[in-house]
């Protein structure tokens, strides 16, 4: 008599430039427990972050699985690049694999974007996700499927700025509500042209800073939405297609 799989339950953790949050969720991204949510430690960097996510675990006895969403490009649960965080300190640690050894469960660590994706888009056609916080994340998925994650808020948007330093956090203190809004509209212009997506999600705590009528394709949705891919990380085959280096190709 064969052994019943164990029920998905998932650790799914968001790690932000302000705060950490985690919960637990089920297969299909039903939230098992409330939400839990430390501000992030300064400075940012991996031990530091690693002793929060374990204090925010420490309640959820009950998981299988482990999935996190982090602010920089991420391989194979490798951090490259963190550049909201402590983003020195960040490069080429395996998150996946520490958390793997503090917490006894398996791992995975995406994009924090990509994982968003996952929790929000429909599935049909070519989406794109944009989270307008600390920075300016996006993903890029393909009938539900995660693209090779492209990190479009360090690349320029004027001859000046990325488009972290153009629509992030910072640029809508200083430049103002109505000026933000202005740019963030020459930025939806640019990203149509570019993707020539099916469907556009804008998340992140700035997405309600919008004013102007956004196209009838474009959908505004919430963070709550965005851990819920942590589900979708585990319940379907989701590692992003990989790159292959143009040396190896004969």
């Amino acid at each position: 008599m064969s052994k019943t799989s164990p029920q998905l339950k998932v650790l799914s953790i968001d790690i932000g430039g302000s705060h950490i949050k985690a919960t637990v969720l089920d297969s299909n991204g039903a939230l098992l427990v409330d939400y839990s949510k430390i501000e992030t430690p300064q400075p940012a960097n991996p031990d530091n972050v690693v002793k929060v996510i374990k204090k925010l675990a420490k309640p959820f006895t009950d998981y299988n699985k482990i999935s996190v969403g982090f602010p920089g490009y991420v391989r194979d649960s490798i951090v490259k690049t963190a550049p909201n965080l402590d983003n020195a300190a960040w490069v080429d640690f395996n998150l996946g694999k520490k958390l793997e050894e503090e917490l006894g469960k398996p791992a995975r660590v995406v994009n924090d974007a990509d994982m968003q994706g996952l929790g929000v888009v429909s599935g049909k056609g070519l989406e794109l996700v944009l989270t307008l916080g600390t920075g300016f994340g996006t993903a890029v998925l393909l009938d539900g499927k995660l693209l090779p994650h492209l990190e479009i808020g360090q690349s320029p948007i004027t001859r000046h700025n990325s488009y972290d330093a153009y629509i992030g956090d910072k640029a809508f203190e200083t430049a103002g509500k109505k000026k933000w809004n202005e740019r963030m509209e020459k930025v939806l212009k640019v990203l149509k042209t570019l993707f020539n997506y099916d469907y556009l999600y804008i998340g992140g705590g700035n997405a309600r800073e919008l004013t102007f009528k956004l196209d009838d394709n474009v959908k505004l949705v919430t963070n709550q939405d965005g851990i819920k891919g942590g589900a979708r990380l585990w319940s379907t085959d989701q590692a992003p297609t990989p790159v292959v280096p143009s040396s190896t190709i004969k």
